[in-house]
């Protein structure tokens, strides 16, 4: 049985390929190394019910996750994951690869993830190569759900946003300035707590002023990140995450403003990640 993940740190996507070939697909929480312990995350392995009756039939597990980047981290998800899964051949690859093989496929492409973080790979249709990755929510993350949740959350508590969205977030939130000091430093994932404010935009993304955030922000994320790619005009850029996905419709106006060849947006990889490790491993 082939087991495949894509871990976000937030939330992570599975697919478990049964014996009669069906499919079944499920979700579970994020399971970030640089966030989460090995034992923290076999909790979050154990708690994952509909795998109790699987796990010890899995024969190959292949986990793309976040922060899974460097041997340590890749070595703590694995040793979790070895104990969940007992008889089962263990990989485990970043995310960017993960994105990579479900875009790109076998074909040259930029990667672009717009999630909770964001980051930016070129793959060449066998290996992929690292950008010049955005520098975490404290420092700046552009195009990222922490920066658009930092903006929003920064204005607000100004007094910029305007009064009609102020009462709105007001109501939405009840936040202050004492409980986002408290969750951002002195509450875990402080990240997660920024981005989890972008539901905002999302539902004003017609208003002018929520429009002009995510404009900004993305445009931001282009010219920083993909810029710097000497040939960018002559690949197709790929995007996957909540954020490419939830403001689609401006992310294709500024590729076409900047001549960028915008190719697949998908919210999460999983379904095309599924098929293409399928594929190759001949299951």
């Amino acid at each position: 049985m082939l087991l495949v993940a894509d871990g976000g740190s937030a939330v992570t996507d599975w697919i478990l390929l049964l014996p009669n070939k069906e499919k079944l697909s499920f979700s579970s929480k994020g399971m970030n190394p640089y966030f989460l312990s090995e034992k923290e995350i076999i909790k979050v392995l154990n708690s994952i019910k509909v795998l109790d009756n699987y796990a010890d039939l899995i024969t190959e597990m292949h986990f793309f996750g976040a922060g899974c980047n460097t041997p340590d981290k890749r070595e703590v998800v694995s040793n979790a994951l070895s104990i969940r899964f007992k008889n089962a051949f263990i990989n485990v690859e970043n995310d960017w690869l993960g994105s990579a093989y479900a875009t790109c496929k076998d074909q040259p492409g930029l990667t672009c993830i717009l999630g909770t973080g964001s980051n930016i790979s070129y793959f060449d249709g066998k290996h992929l190569h690292e950008g010049v990755h955005g520098l975490g929510y404290i420092f700046d993350d552009e195009g990222a759900g922490t920066s658009l949740g930092k903006k929003l959350i920064t204005d607000f508590l100004y007094g910029k946003m305007p009064r009609e969205l102020a009462d709105k977030f007001s109501t939405q939130f009840n936040i202050d300035k004492e409980s986002v000091i408290e969750h951002i430093y002195q509450k875990p994932l402080p990240n997660f707590y920024l981005a989890s404010h972008n539901i905002f935009l999302v539902q004003h993304k017609e208003h002018p002023y929520c429009y002009d955030i995510v404009e900004k922000e993305l445009e931001s994320y282009i010219v920083t990140h993909i810029f710097p790619y000497q040939n960018y005009e002559n690949i197709q850029c790929h995007f996957v995450g909540p954020v490419a996905n939830n403001f689609k419709e401006i992310l294709a106006d500024l590729c076409q403003k900047h001549k960028v060849k915008l190719g697949t947006i998908l919210e999460s990889p999983i379904q095309e990640l599924f098929n293409y490790v399928r594929d190759k491993e001949g299951f």
